[in-house]
């Protein structure tokens, strides 16, 4: 009889299936879980964040200072960004002065001769910003710049902002007392009643004939928790929104330098901005480093998360490397002053320096990564190179976890650094990629990854790999400690962007979250402590999944990716479970792989909060096409 009903009812499922298959929908799939039987632990630092000067990421980008070349860097057309004003009958002249600058590291200005001006003709110079300045109404804008004059009687300053379609200045400052030293000087600019507009510019003139010398002129707007020389507050907004635990800084390729010479040289990043020289990112434009070493340390501190520290390891893109030994060892120290100053006391030389920089308290570090994709490294020095820098951190900071920028063969690194770029079909197929994987090496750091599909930023068939691939970071937790998307950031204006497929997109004024974007909010915001026992049967290769339970909030969280054309029915069983009949679905669709959002349509995908009724102990939901879902269960 049991035969015999078994049969009927195996017979019955089979009709149903092909009665949803011939009207384009996917068979019935079945998931059980059992939330009582933890499998593995989850790293509380599954999801952070990497990013570098790439795509104009910090200057022009989450770095909210607005002038552009603001230390007056000169080519053979002139001083790119920093235009002549002439009012009037006014007459002058603007150069690049490589003989004066207010400091050993800004040694050279910008040279302003002006032959004619008066109080209603004045001349002077005039920047564009990071195309264009965003202005909004009732806001304050605090700026400064360095200055001297051949004489006490250039008079005062006028520094305005100024309107591209009307001409018109929409706030102005004066600035008195410049004279034949150089000298800061500061100034606030305050809106009144206006549209928010980022067609502005900024303008410093003089109404007096004589001769005056700028350099490093800046300007902020408000910053994320009021920090000067902060960062944006729309851009930090998003990715507080991510819920990321950690920040490797400062980045990959910028890390190295095309050169040795172009590496980040973390002293040369501390301190007053006068004191920095700025230098050449690997992306082909100048860092002006007012995101240095302090600014990285100060944004953990802002968003909760721990700094993960990239050190220069003596390896740069141009293949030039440092070799092993005595020509290493300056390096090595250097890395060990480095540490110092993100985690010593007051009382040690670089801990002291930070104080002096206005940190007095040491950061809390974890992870050191010795360098950055060695693998590219011909010499095959990075064996050689990781083993100088690994005895030497561990015999002063023995409980630093290490990571290796690629598989060693002569020993085994704390921590391994895998990184992968890869197409949404290639991340369904190896979304089971570290299932197998030898948990007696090394833990894994996937630190740069992404599905590359979309331009400037993933649409959702970008958003369906990376979920997927994401259900088995969650699943491999256990030995994944830590991941990160890249490229984070790109600036959409023209020429803003050098690498495609970038997580946030932004101009002057706004910004936008991609749906890849949205899914890492989705994973990040719901991850337990644990993975539980499962099993998923007619799933078919498009669907995936992962589940983790938080102990103390008595929460199932269940990941769900359905990258079919067709709708997915799914019964879930949960044998043994009493959960609540009601449950939160957080659901991420789109009508088609190619669906985006951009600058102008930020919100055409996001994701949508809905309650799921009747949830029991068994229970059916349906996913929709190319669809990413988040089941919250409340346990009892």
């Amino acid at each position: 009889m049991l035969k015999k009903t078994f049969a009927c009812f195996s017979a019955t499922l089979a009709l149903a299936a092909s009665a949803l298959i011939a009207s384009g929908q996917n068979a019935p799939a079945t998931l059980t879980l059992h939330p009582d039987q933890p499998i593995s632990t989850v790293s509380p630092t599954l999801y952070g964040l990497m990013t570098e000067e790439i795509n104009y990421a910090y200057d022009g980008g989450l770095y909210a200072e607005m002038v552009r070349n603001r230390t007056f860097r000169g080519e053979w057309s002139g001083i790119p960004y920093w235009y002549l004003v002439e009012g009037g009958n006014a007459r002058a002249k603007m150069s690049h002065d490589a003989t004066t600058g207010p400091s050993a590291a800004l040694p050279t200005s910008l040279k302003l001769e002006i032959e004619q001006a008066d109080v209603h003709s004045q001349a002077g110079v005039l920047n564009v910003g990071w195309w264009g300045m965003a202005l909004h109404h009732n806001t304050e804008y605090k700026g400064s710049f360095y200055a001297k004059a051949d004489t006490a009687g250039i008079g005062p300053i006028t520094v305005s902002l100024v309107n591209d379609d009307t001409g018109k200045a929409v706030a102005s400052a004066t600035v008195n007392g410049v004279g034949t030293d150089w000298k800061q000087f500061t100034f606030a600019l305050k809106t009144g009643a206006m549209e928010a507009s980022s067609t502005n510019h900024l303008v410093i003139t003089a109404g007096h004939a004589g001769t005056m010398w700028l350099q490093l002129v800046s300007l902020f707007p408000p910053t994320y928790h009021n920090r000067a020389n902060g960062n944006r507050i729309d851009l930090m907004d998003k990715l507080a929104a991510m819920h990321p635990a950690f920040l490797r800084l400062p980045g990959g390729n910028y890390l190295e330098g095309d050169h040795i010479e172009d590496r980040f040289e973390w002293k040369k990043t501390i301190g007053p901005l006068v004191d920095r020289p700025t230098h050449r990112s690997p992306w082909n434009y100048q860092s002006s480093d007012g995101m240095g070493l302090l600014e990285f340390l100060e944004w953990c501190e802002d968003l909760h998360m721990q700094p993960v520290l990239a050190v220069y390891a003596g390896y740069s893109l141009a293949q030039e490397h440092v070799n092993p030994g005595s020509d290493l060892e300056p390096y090595v120290q250097d890395a060990l002053d480095e540490l110092e100053y993100v985690t010593g006391g007051p009382d040690t030389k670089w801990g002291s320096e930070r104080v002096k920089d206005g940190h007095p308290a040491p950061f809390k570090l974890t992870y050191v990564e010795i360098g950055n994709e060695d693998n590219f490294d011909k010499s095959g020095s990075y064996e050689g190179r990781y083993a100088q820098f690994y005895k030497a951190i561990k015999a002063k900071y023995p409980d630093l976890q290490l990571i290796a920028t690629m598989p060693l063969k002569d020993m085994k690194p704390d921590v391994q650094d895998d990184h992968y770029y890869v197409r949404a079909t290639q991340n369904f197929a190896d979304a089971t990629h570290y299932d197998k994987a030898d948990r007696n090496g090394p833990k894994i750091f996937v630190g740069e990854w992404a599905t590359r599909e979309g331009a400037p930023t993933p649409n959702m068939g970008a958003a369906l790999g990376d979920a997927a691939w994401m259900t088995g970071l969650e699943r491999n937790s256990d030995l994944i400690v830590m991941s990160s998307y890249a490229p984070l950031l790109v600036n959409v204006d023209p020429g803003g962007m050098q690498w495609e497929t970038d997580l946030i997109g932004y101009n002057a004024i706004k910004s936008y979250g991609s749906p890849a974007y949205y899914a890492q909010v989705m994973f990040a915001s719901y991850l337990g402590d644990h993975t539980v026992a499962s099993k998923l049967e007619n799933g078919g290769a498009k669907l995936f999944y992962s589940s983790t339970v938080n102990t103390a909030k008595k929460q199932l969280y269940l990941k769900l990716v359905n990258a079919s054309s067709d709708p997915q029915p799914l019964q879930i069983a949960l044998p043994g479970a009493q959960p609540k009949a009601m449950a939160k679905l957080v659901r991420l669709s789109a009508p088609d792989t190619q669906t985006t959002n951009s600058i102008d349509d930020p919100n055409r995908l996001v994701p949508v909060e809905s309650p799921v009724h009747d949830v029991s102990s068994k229970f059916s939901i349906t996913l929709p096409a190319y669809s990413i879902e988040v089941l919250l269960i409340d346990l009892q």
